[in-house]
């Protein structure tokens, strides 16, 4: 249960699995459980009651899946991400940063 090198917003690819192939956004991550929820992906039916807010009937929906089924989109290319330190000098202090990276170009993301 640790970080996740995935996040909200991100652009994912799914690697395997009924849904594999698609790309899309990432709309929300659980750390607890390390899945992610990703647009148009992995859509599934709920039966929903009516109430005051809607008047029910059948919702589809997207459920989560694990973050091991999906990789991080680069460039267009699915690639593995990392995490390294970068320093930067800021007012004239060294400042060590923690950044993601794409290990197929050694870019950073963020």
């Amino acid at each position: 249960m640790g970080k996740m090198k995935i996040k909200k917003g991100d652009t994912v690819r799914v690697i395997t699995g009924k849904d594999k192939g698609k790309e899309g956004k990432v709309l929300a991550v659980d750390l607890k459980n390390e899945r992610v929820i990703v647009e148009n992906v992995n859509m599934a039916t709920k039966h929903q009651k009516p109430n005051g807010a809607n008047q029910g009937g059948i919702v589809h929906q997207e459920a989560p899946i694990h973050v091991s089924n999906v990789m991080y989109l680069h460039e267009g290319k699915p690639t593995r991400v990392g995490i390294k330190s970068e320093s930067k000098t800021v007012d004239g202090k060294e400042v060590t940063t923690r950044v993601r990276f794409a290990k197929s170009t050694d870019e950073v993301i963020d």
